[in-house]
């Protein structure tokens, strides 16, 4: 699964750290989701989109192998 977080927070001006602290998890956790090596809850999806002001379906799309 792709994701659009890391260009979402660039546009907000957020740091890795400061998406987390919005969101409640960890630095490491919002980095692991950039580099897509992590998929996150439904629950935090839904956080980053209200945090981007996007809907989920914006922030993530899925690859032909998922």
């Amino acid at each position: 699964m792709k994701n659009t977080i890391k260009i979402e927070r660039t546009i907000l001006g957020l740091t890795q750290d400061e998406l987390a602290k919005k969101i409640s998890v960890s630095r490491q956790t919002i980095n692991a989701m950039e580099a897509n090596k992590y998929v996150p809850s439904t629950v935090l999806a839904l956080k980053l989109a209200r945090v981007f002001c996007k809907p989920v379906e914006s922030l993530f799309q899925l690859e032909d192998h998922d």
